[in-house]
Formats: C-alpha cells, structure tokens, sequence
C-alpha cells in the first residue's frame, strides 16, 4: 500500500496570484505539442509555415480549454455549475473532459483546413502525433490534484487517494499516462515517419487511444458524475 504524495495543488504564489500545478500542466503539454510540431514542419511532414502552425496551435489550444471545460461542466456537473456559474472559470482547480476537448480540437483542424484549402484528414494526420505527450502531462496533473483515483486493489501498489475513502486504489492516472500517452506516443512518432496514406495517422491515433482507454478501464473508477456503476 502507498500514500499519495499530496501535492500542493499551488506552485507558486505572487501576492493574491496563486499559480497552480494543473494549469501548468496544460503550458507544458501545450509547449510540447509546439516543439514536435516545429519538428514535423522542418522535416517536411506538411507544406505548411511555422507562423500558420502557431495560428492552428492557438486555435487548438483555445478548442481544448473552452471544449474541455465546457464539456465537464455539461457532462459531469450541470446541476452545480447552474449553482455556481463563476466557477466555471476556475480551470485552474481541475474539471476537463476529454471528449469536450477533442470536439474542440476537431474543430480548430476542420477551421484551419478550410483556412489553409486542405483537407480536415491532411491536416489531422500532422496533429495526431501531438497530442498523447498532451494527455500524459494531463494525467500526471490529475496526478497530482488526487483525482480520477482507480478501482479499489488488494494489489501492493494500491494506493491511498487523499480525498477517497481510504480504501487502497489504482492509481489509473499513472496507467492512463503510460497508455494513451507515452506509449501511444511512441507508436505515432515512429509510424507516422513513413509516408502514409491520407487519413491512416489520425486513425491510428483513434484506435491506439481506444485500445489504451479500454485497458485502464479494468483500473479506472467509473464516473461517480454519471452515476455509473
């Protein structure tokens, strides 16, 4: 049995200005995506300028704060947001969907497409590789906020969630880490090297990330917010 190392969920404070671990994890994985994206466009892996590239990483970044937000609160806690509207603002304390956060961000690709006279697939094949080294940073921060805890385990590396009950758990935020973002990432950087046909990158990230969810599902708590069982 381990303890969760109860991080401060505040890195840094600047008089009233409390910066928190979480957001700088979203920085981070926006950082990363920024780098391997220079990278791409250097090596020729699309005919697009590096200043067009930070007009899509801006819109994709706004698709996956406003749609990852959104999504959670229309998801997973409507009935307490219509209570406390302004805490929809609080990003920052945690409260992000995946799935409203990709919606966000086929959006931003669908937009710069259109933009740019490409197709949504030609530009979704250059931002799959992207993005699993986003969803580890992510996870790690879940990590961190004590949140999205696994399936109670008799096993010795259950752990003690600070804001559970006490019983030890999965820690499927590492296992979700590992999955759809190290490893998953590792698999799309070396498959989308080669040349590939239109369409097969980003559907090759649709289901590595599907095989890698379905996995850590066996350690992952269901959605106490969807009353699923």
């Amino acid at each position: 049995m381990i303890q969760h190392p109860q991080f401060d969920p505040v890195a840094l404070s600047l008089g009233p200005i409390q910066i928190h671990w979480y957001g700088l994890m979203y920085l981070l994985a926006f950082a990363i995506a920024w780098l391997l994206g220079r990278h791409r466009i250097k090596q020729g892996y699309i005919d697009i300028t590096q200043k067009r590239f930070e007009d899509l990483l801006f819109y994709g970044i706004v698709g996956v704060v406003l749609g990852g937000r959104l999504g959670y609160v229309l998801f997973y806690q409507a009935s307490y947001y219509l209570k406390h509207p302004f805490e929809i603002l609080a990003v920052w304390d945690g409260g992000m969907s995946f799935h409203g956060g990709l919606i966000g961000v086929l959006l931003a690709i669908w937009f710069f497409a259109r933009q740019e006279g490409k197709t949504f697939f030609q530009i979704g094949d250059f931002v799959a590789p992207l993005i699993p080294l986003g969803l580890a940073v992510g996870r790690w921060g879940n990590f961190m906020n004590g949140e999205l805890w696994g399936r109670p385990t008799n096993g010795n590396w259950g752990m003690i969630f600070p804001m559970a009950d006490g019983l030890p758990r999965h820690p499927s935020q590492l296992y979700q880490m590992s999955l759809e973002g190290i490893l998953l990432f590792v698999f799309l950087w070396f498959y989308s090297k080669k040349p590939r046909p239109t369409t097969h990158v980003s559907a090759a990230f649709l289901i590595g990330y599907g095989l890698c969810r379905f996995i850590a599902e066996f350690g992952r708590e269901p959605d106490s917010h969807l009353g699923l069982l």
